[in-house]
């Protein structure tokens, strides 16, 4: 089963007139959609653009596997439950695990606007100490592995014509962050998405140099 999803079907949230702006592929905050809470462990893929000065406060986070991946720009994070400080840059890959209870502030102190992508997927076993990491640089197909939930990343960069094989894992998600791909018969932009279950010999054909998050869930 594929189930394709449009960039202009998101639930437009943040707050714009902060500078925040955010794109919901999932039931979030006010928004609620019975028939679109998650897909599988997969609880939100947010875009989010922030401008020069703004960001989002210290606010909490438990139970969440927490992945962002810049797509322009430079994030900076504060985790005051670990004490790490540091910067995010364009193709980095950013793990905040929160376990039983964390906080932290994200924030756009850069002269550019600021772009990202954020995923959120529950762990499988509630509980567990907070933990951080990042990885420079994610090379093109290399896997981020995130044991405590079963589930692995990976960041392709197709040039024109190139061929993927969609991963055989039970489910896959695809977010499309810039080029345009054909999956299947269909044609996929920036800010489209797909849900795969069940479909194990899938080949993605890239119309334009691009760039696609690939995660394998359980």
């Amino acid at each position: 089963m594929i189930d394709v999803r449009r960039a202009a079907d998101r639930y437009e949230g943040g707050n714009p007139a902060a500078g925040i702006t955010t794109r919901h592929a999932f039931s979030f905050g006010t928004f609620y959609d019975p028939d679109n809470i998650r897909f599988g462990p997969l609880l939100a893929c947010n875009e989010e653009s922030l401008r020069p000065g703004s960001g989002f406060d210290e606010h909490p986070h438990s139970q969440t596997e927490i992945v962002t991946w810049v797509v322009e720009g430079e994030l900076t994070h504060k985790d005051s439950t670990t004490g790490h400080t540091g910067q995010v840059g364009s193709g980095d890959v950013q793990h905040f695990s929160a376990g039983s209870g964390a906080r932290h502030i994200e924030r756009n102190d850069g002269p550019v606007p600021l772009r990202f992508v954020q995923t959120w997927i529950a762990p499988l076993t509630a509980g567990g100490e907070p933990s951080y990491r990042l990885v420079r640089g994610l090379a093109d197909g290399e896997p981020y592995e995130i044991p405590a939930a079963g589930a692995v990343l990976r960041v392709r960069r197709p040039g024109a014509g190139e061929r993927i094989t969609v991963p055989a894992a039970p489910r896959v998600y695809l977010h499309v962050v810039r080029g345009d791909l054909r999956l299947d018969g269909e044609e996929l932009g920036p800010g489209d998405s797909a849900r795969i279950t069940g479909e194990p010999e899938l080949r993605i054909i890239a119309g334009s140099p691009g760039e696609l998050l690939i995660w394998e869930l359980p």
